[in-house]
């Protein structure tokens, strides 16, 4: 596939210093740029590799003032970060995409099946499922009973999703994943034994999360597990029993959130994060990576270290102890 820098200036709405008949049929970084790439500068610690860049193309911020004489097409945009993002969704749109149940999958005969309904093999869709239109469903993928999915949804390799789950639509679970998994939820019998308490609530995923590979997300003692709309999650995530993820939060990969604790709107939770259970974290958050929070945060917050702590006065407590 091939993209003229008129082409791709059309697109993004930019505008074009140098050959508009340049022609890109790939993408590189800009520091491994060649003949027929296009690469992107977002970052002012990268400027120099723009004067020795083999790529065709470069996309570049309007503000970007260059020291000196650049080789490549400059396609100059609002943000070249999200201007490069647009373009590889645009590609990766146009891949073809596979359609089709595969012999092997096994669909129980209560479950309901959308419109062009990708199904790889080895895959079960269980009792009284219903799986929404467009939705592809890649091999040995498990779908408990009662499990509903939005259309539009991806579903990776050897994703396990237990029975009465509900996802949105556009939504994507990466490889190895588990949602609806039982809850760490155990009675002290006595100093040594447990009795475990049943989990008898659902996961319930709003539109357009996506959540990465191996991640656990645990179902609810009762009522939900609930991900609100626009979440992102990173690989390797654990969400306990009863948490809920506010709208458009991003969680940075081994970060934990215990029982029943609530996360606000707008969050971003650092990578090796830790949230203790029954806390309450307000909208516009921002964790710090390897934090522990054991109290809650109100909104706007920013915290670091553990103990968490305003990161002003994070800051100078390391400036102490150091």
């Amino acid at each position: 596939m091939e993209f003229s820098a008129a082409t791709i200036a059309g697109f993004l709405k930019g505008e074009i210093e140098g050959d508009p008949e340049t022609v890109v049929h790939t993408i590189a970084k800009i520091e491994e740029g060649h003949q027929g790439a296009l690469s992107f500068l977002a970052n002012p610690k990268y400027e120099h590799f723009i004067y020795s860049t083999k790529s065709s193309i470069v996309l570049v911020n309007k503000n970007f003032v260059p020291s000196s004489k650049v080789e490549a097409t400059l396609i100059r945009v609002e943000n070249a970060y999200e201007a490069f993002a647009s373009l590889l969704r645009l590609v990766d749109q146009s891949r073809p995409r596979k359609k089709g149940i595969h012999p092997t999958a096994v669909i129980e005969q209560t479950a309901s099946v959308g419109k062009d309904v990708y199904i790889g093999p080895y895959s079960y869709i269980g009792e009284n499922c219903i799986i929404g239109d467009n939705c592809s469903i890649y091999p040995q993928v498990y779908i408990g009973d009662n499990t509903k999915i939005g259309s539009g949804c991806t579903i990776n390799p050897g994703v396990k999703i237990y029975h009465d789950c509900i996802l949105g639509e556009g939504c994507i679970i990466h490889a190895g994943t588990v949602i609806g998994s039982d809850g760490f939820g155990f009675a002290p019998q006595s100093e040594t034994e447990f009795m475990k308490i049943p989990q008898l609530g659902n996961v319930v995923i709003e539109d357009h999360v996506e959540i990465g590979a191996n991640a656990a997300i645990d179902r609810a003692t009762m009522g939900s597990t609930i991900i609100r709309r626009g979440s992102k999650f990173d690989n390797l995530i654990q969400i306990g029993h009863n948490v809920e993820i506010g709208e458009n939060t991003v969680v940075v990969s081994q970060a934990g959130v215990a029982g029943s604790t609530k996360v606000g709107n707008n969050c971003m939770i650092g990578g090796q994060v830790g949230l203790a259970g029954h806390l309450k974290v307000g909208d516009n958050v921002k964790i710090g990576a390897q934090s522990g929070v054991s109290n809650n945060l109100k909104d706007g917050e920013t915290v670091l270290g553990s103990p968490a702590l305003d990161a002003s006065k994070q800051i100078k407590a390391m400036i102490v102890y150091k």
